[in-house]
C-alpha cells in the first residue's frame, strides 16, 4: 500500500492483443526529526505498472503532482546491462486505486477507484460504481440470494 505523488505524466503502451501498460514514477515521502532535531524529509521513488482497464483510467484521469492511493503486488525484474551485468528493477503492480486529488475526477464524470483481481481463471478487472448503480452480477441469475455461504 502506498500513498504518494506522481512524478510525471503517465507514459501507455498498446499492444497488437489490444493489452494496455501504463507506467509512472510514484513519490512516498516520510519526515521526521534527526539526533539533532533537525527536521528531515526523506523521498522513496517506486515504479508503478497498471494494466488494461485500470491504465486507461490512468491515461484519462491522471497528471503530474496528483496525489494517489495504491495497493498492489511488489514484482521484481531482471536484466542484462549493455555492459553484461545483471541489474534488477522493482516495479509495483496496480491491484487498486483511489484518487486522493480532489479534481480527479469530477463527481459523476468517472470512477475514483477501481479494483483489478485475480482468480485461477485469469486476471478480471472491475470499475467501482456508485452504490445506486446495479452491476451486472448483483442480482443472482437462478433468484437463490439465500445460499448458506
Amino acid at each position: 500500500m502506498l500513498i504518494g505523488n506522481v512524478g510525471k505524466d503517465v507514459d501507455v503502451f498498446y499492444f497488437d492483443d489490444r493489452s494496455v501498460i501504463a507506467r509512472f514514477p510514484l513519490a512516498t515521502s516520510e519526515t521526521y526529526r534527526d539526533p539533532s532535531g533537525q527536521r528531515v524529509e526523506r523521498t522513496e521513488w517506486h515504479r508503478i505498472v497498471a494494466r488494461n482497464q485500470i491504465a486507461e483510467i490512468f491515461k484519462r484521469y491522471l497528471k503530474k503532482g496528483d496525489k494517489i492511493y495504491i495497493e498492489g503486488k511488489i514484482r521484481t525484474r531482471e536484466y542484462t546491462g549493455p555492459d553484461g551485468v545483471k541489474k534488477y528493477y522493482t516495479e509495483i503492480h496496480v491491484q487498486h486505486f483511489t484518487f486522493l486529488s480532489p479534481k480527479h475526477p469530477p463527481a459523476g464524470q468517472g470512477p475514483s477507484h477501481a479494483r483489478r483481481d485475480s482468480s485461477p481463471y485469469g486476471e478480471t478487472e472491475r470499475e467501482s460504481l456508485p452504490e445506486d448503480q446495479p452491476t451486472r452480477n448483483s442480482q443472482p441469475e437462478n433468484g437463490d440470494d439465500d445460499l448458506p455461504f
